[in-house]
């Protein structure tokens, strides 16, 4: 697969859609080019004030896909590639950043994997999860939440594409609680009907007996209550704060190309 290097600056998005250490690293590459935004053809839905004073938001369809404007993004300069020892994924991350296999979750199917992405200092970054059990919840219609697509990003990852999917996006969801609570990962599957949902589920639904795929911060994003821990999800008061993290932060920047550069051998 050719990973698409792609850069999302935003304007501030305001729009309900439905929408082992270092195991297996590579040698570090050469510098990343700078990215430069990708608009979606296939963007038609007209977006819907959200009363944070944002500017004009990008459109989107129901499949999640959302147009922006071009911003320069900063990346890391040297990157590496992981490929776990069984040779059946890979990605790139930036050299610094770790990569560690460490034990799936029970219930996970046979020969299922658990990679966690972590900076220098240990910070949690992401967790890349193979072998999942399909799962599915009830969302009341009372309990449901709305929830805005501020990035979507088409991604290569052939055979992933069937009955009740869509083709696979990098995305950056945001859902409304008491604040506004964001959350990165790879998708095929559309998180909600009407721009709400209970939960925004981070998961890549596999070919049938291989279980599910999920590569992202969390598995599954939720408005959280007050007492509720919020990390490695985000919080912000505003649309307009997870729309500049979206498009100035050079940490998404890494992020979106790591996820971008996922590599699944069927």
């Amino acid at each position: 697969m050719t990973c698409r290097v792609t850069s999302w600056g935003l304007r501030a998005a305001a729009l309900l859609v439905a929408g082992t250490f270092a195991a297996g690293c590579s040698a570090p590459g050469s510098s990343s080019p700078a990215w430069t935004s990708q608009p979606d053809p296939s963007s038609t839905e007209g977006a819907s004030p959200a009363g944070t004073g944002s500017p004009p938001a990008p459109t989107a369809s129901p499949d999640g896909s959302a147009s922006a404007s071009p911003v320069p993004a900063a990346t890391a300069g040297s990157w590496k590639t992981y490929t776990d020892p069984g040779k059946t994924v890979s990605f790139d991350l930036p050299e610094e950043w770790i990569a560690q296999s460490v034990t799936p979750e029970e219930g996970t199917l046979p020969g299922a994997l658990k990679i966690d992405v972590k900076k220098p200092d240990g910070a949690f970054v992401a967790a890349l999860r193979t072998g999942l059990p399909p799962s599915s919840s009830e969302c009341a219609e009372g309990a449901r939440k709305p929830y805005v697509v501020i990035s979507s990003v088409p991604v290569e990852l052939p055979g992933l594409t069937g009955e009740g999917t869509i083709a696979p996006r990098v995305v950056f969801r945001v859902i409304q609680g008491y604040r506004y609570f964001g959350s990165y990962g790879i998708i095929n599957i559309v998180g909600g009907a009407d721009g709400q949902a209970c939960e925004l589920r981070n998961v890549v639904r596999g070919p049938g007996g291989k279980g599910d795929y999920s590569f992202g911060d969390v598995g599954v994003l939720k408005a959280l209550a007050p007492d509720e821990k919020v990390a490695p999800a985000k919080a912000y008061d505003t649309l307009d704060q997870a729309a500049k993290y979206v498009g100035e932060s050079s940490e998404f920047a890494n992020v979106q190309r790591m996820l971008m550069s996922l590599e699944i051998k069927n």
